[in-house]
């Protein structure tokens, strides 16, 4: 990959959180910087961080599932700045929900954005990165790597785009590819509230589910409240996806926090699954 600093990176989903952090970042380290969202008059949040971190953005609009907004998205940003070396699958869409009490198409709507979006954006994308010896990078979470209650689906899609990468690495590599995922545990940003979830009216819907529900709604936001270490900002996360965009090799899976790497490394070490099962279990009771 080019070390210059007309390095052209794409991050999709920066209207806010760890999507806005990176493009500021990227910025900030001289690349320049295609910021995506599907609607950039979502785009206020990120334009005020540009300016008050004194750079520039080019901010665009891409859809990660329309394959048409997509095509046109990348290929013009090739075009018009002559290169692509980087790009950051970021945008995705949390959901809380379970088997029984989930719809078909709420599932596939999530699966939809969290691992066809990745693949979309990625799919385009990869003949520029190969011109270029590029890199793919894609913001994945520790729910890539272990199961969660009420999160059967996200964690699907993320388990999904997982094991693509992890399969496309290696043949990407023999063209110049290199290909990783960023697993961020609890997050401070606006993408659990963009879930558009209300806990109270899940539960009074849940039926038998309502106590199991209950009890992970009150772990994840004292969680969210306390000072434990499980969470970050997304500064925080940003400051590990650009060191991993700019590290000579880049490893295939990075953790954003020890907690992160610990949670992820139960799992991966878990070979009949009983340590993440008895971990998880005492989240719903």
């Amino acid at each position: 990959m080019s070390t210059g600093t007309n390095r052209c990176v794409l991050i999709t989903g920066t209207s806010s959180g760890i999507g806005l952090a990176t493009a500021i970042a990227c910025a900030r380290a001289g690349w320049t910087t295609v910021a995506t969202m599907r609607d950039t008059t979502r785009a206020v949040a990120l334009n005020a961080a540009a300016e008050a971190a004194g750079v520039s953005l080019d901010i665009r609009v891409l859809d990660v599932t329309d394959d048409e907004s997509v095509r046109e998205g990348i290929d013009s940003v090739a075009a018009e700045h002559g290169r692509l070396d980087a790009v950051v699958n970021n945008a995705g869409a949390a959901h809380l929900g379970t088997l029984e009490n989930d719809s078909l198409a709420d599932i596939r709507a999530c699966v939809e954005v969290n691992f066809f979006g990745v693949v979309q954006v990625s799919h385009a994308a990869m003949p520029h990165l190969r011109a270029n010896g590029g890199r793919l990078l894609t913001i994945s979470s520790v729910g890539g790597s272990v199961g969660q209650p009420f999160n059967e689906a996200y964690c699907a899609a993320k388990f999904a785009v997982e094991g693509f990468m992890q399969s496309l690495a290696p043949v990407a590599r023999t063209v110049g590819v290199q290909v990783g995922v960023i697993e961020p545990a609890a997050v401070t940003s606006e993408f659990v509230a963009n879930a558009n979830v209300d806990v109270a009216a899940m539960v009074a819907q849940a039926g038998p589910y309502a106590p199991a529900l209950t009890a992970y709604a009150q772990r994840v936001q004292a969680m969210y409240e306390a000072d434990t270490g499980t969470s970050q900002t997304s500064d925080e996360v940003a400051a590990v996806v650009m060191e991993t965009l700019t590290a000579p090799e880049m490893p295939f899976r990075t953790q954003t926090s020890n907690w992160a790497r610990d949670f992820v490394g139960w799992s991966l070490s878990d070979l009949n699954g009983a340590t993440v099962y008895e971990e998880t279990r005492g989240w719903v009771s």
